[in-house]
């Protein structure tokens, strides 16, 4: 299975199985035109985490390993999702301005060695 990263807000993402990675619904989306195949918030970093990182550059290295650890407690939340996936790719589409330090980067990876 191929894994590729989409902003939400941009158009012509990748044909595949479409998964919204955020935990809060995308403003300006509506559900019709999102065109989801599942929406994985459980995968999301939680509220605490989220609103500590701000998607501040400096604290990258340490959001990623607490969300790392998050991951770890949903594992198997994660590979029921996986399994839902019947396509050769899957599009984990994110919501982030910054699409160099979104946790959707993390998420991919975190698939990646699971699968």
């Amino acid at each position: 299975m191929n894994i590729k990263l989409h902003r939400i807000y941009e158009e012509n993402a990748p044909q595949g199985y479409h998964a919204l990675v955020d935990r809060l619904w995308p403003r300006g989306v509506s559900k019709e035109d999102a065109d989801l195949d599942g929406h994985w918030r459980e995968l999301a970093p939680s509220n605490t985490l989220r609103e500590w990182f701000n998607h501040d550059p400096d604290k990258w290295s340490d959001f990623r390993k607490k969300y790392m650890s998050e991951l770890s407690e949903q594992k198997e939340k994660a590979k029921e999702y996986l399994a839902d996936v019947s396509q050769k790719n899957l599009v984990l589409l994110y919501g982030a301005k910054d699409k160099q330090y979104s946790h959707a980067h993390v998420l991919k990876e975190y698939l990646e060695k699971l699968g």
